[in-house]
């Protein structure tokens, strides 16, 4: 029997009684501030943390906050509107009044609220109705909450194990996060190898490729977005890291595509963002699916000495971007590229078997990398699935029956 066990056995044998969080702790109010003013006051050399949601949170000093409800022990603050979620805070902390916090004397019981609270953010995310553009839960959902209260030892001993759990937990998801990033600069390393070459086999891709887009009068006149459908319109953000990203899609299926036939991508097909994330590149691996949107162009080779998966890959390297799109975008306050300049990019042009061989090794060092990321990533989730697993066992209780009345 463990130490959790035998308390469980000493202290509550017969369940816990479970109570609602609005009648344990308390709660406390944040800080009227607006964006402008945490932006005027933010210091990073600030000793109080202020939190406007999500990941917008800046420490200020405090003479900068005149008037703040400042929290000054420790205590859980629900995050309730954009990102639901709940944050544990020991150090002094404010935050905008939207949001609320729970505190109480017993620091043990605090973490111990958090840890409840954290293992029950699925149910309040599924509360969370539209507010504008965010979604949002009521300060009744967490008011009216109630949790398995066993008693302070107990709680004590649950909040010792999960601290040390999730610490352990933290770790290895920071040896596993090393390890991605080694086998990334790994790869990294390699295809830069293989494609530097001196500017004697260099020409510019307008000379071997057509470089175009969607005009702007073909998009307003005759694309019609859909959330459903088969034909899908290509967006900057389903371009990422040399790949196809279709996760978030636009379908164009009621569109007049007779009109859109400059814009009608096929197997081999490029796609380069030039607006916004600028150099994102994806080839096209289907035909009769894909069209292009807004802010991305169009690069289909017309000279069979290029083959389409080297420019590809050479659009990805260092010597690319380092020497050729960074350069482009520091010398001018452009926030897009013009056609006119992705067709002078310059590529090197080496012999159809040099190109062969570079994109037989890096398709062979692609998989390898993909193979060991996707494992490493699923590493990482089921450590994480693992922790919740444990984390729910250890807040788990029965309900201590209450007494029946003659």
């Amino acid at each position: 029997m463990n130490k959790l066990e035998q308390l469980i056995n000493e202290r509550c044998p017969n369940g816990v009684d479970y109570k609602k969080i609005k009648y344990v702790f308390k709660r406390v109010k944040g800080t009227p501030i607006t964006a402008s003013k945490m932006k005027e006051i933010s210091d990073t050399d600030g000793e109080i943390t202020i939190v406007a949601g999500g990941k917008n949170i800046i420490t200020a000093k405090e003479e900068n906050i005149p008037n703040a409800n400042i929290i000054r022990q420790p205590a859980v603050l629900v995050q309730s509107r954009g990102i639901i979620d709940v944050v544990y805070f020991e150090n002094p902390f404010t935050f905008k009044n939207e949001m609320w916090a729970y505190t109480i004397e017993e620091k043990a019981t605090v973490k111990y609220l958090y840890y409840i609270l954290k293992n029950n953010i699925k149910y309040f995310r599924k509360l969370a109705f539209s507010m504008g553009a965010l979604p949002q839960i009521s300060l009744t959902a967490t008011e009216e909450f109630e949790i398995p209260f066993p008693p302070l030892a107990v709680q004590e001993e649950i909040v010792r194990i999960l601290d040390k759990f999730e610490k352990l937990n933290e770790k290895l998801n920071e040896k596993l996060a090393e390890e991605l990033v080694a086998r990334k600069q790994q790869y990294e390393f390699y295809r830069d190898l293989l494609l530097t070459y001196d500017g004697n086999i260099e020409i510019e891709l307008g000379e071997v490729a057509i470089v175009t887009k969607l005009a702007g009068f073909e998009f307003t006149n005759y694309v019609r977005y859909s959330d459903n459908g088969k034909i899908i319109a290509l967006r900057g953000l389903n371009v990422k890291n040399g790949h196809i990203d279709l996760h978030n899609v636009k379908y164009i299926d009621n569109s007049d595509l007779s009109k859109l036939e400059r814009s009608k991508l096929q197997i081999g097909d490029m796609i380069f963002t030039y607006v916004g994330t600028i150099g994102q590149v994806a080839l096209i691996d289907e035909n009769d699916r894909f069209y292009l949107a807004p802010n991305v162009a169009l690069i289909r080779v017309t000279d069979n000495k290029l083959e389409p998966e080297f420019m590809c890959y050479y659009f990805q390297s260092s010597q690319f971007y380092q020497k050729q799109l960074t350069r482009l975008l520091q010398s001018s306050s452009m926030k897009n590229i013009p056609m006119e300049k992705i067709r002078k990019f310059k590529i090197p042009v080496p012999s159809n078997k040099q190109q062969t061989d570079v994109i037989e090794i890096l398709n062979r060092f692609n998989k390898l990398y993909n193979d060991i990321s996707e494992r490493l990533l699923t590493e990482m989730e089921a450590r994480q699935k693992q922790y919740e697993y444990y984390r729910d066992k250890l807040l788990t209780f029965t309900k201590k029956e209450a007494p029946e009345h003659e």
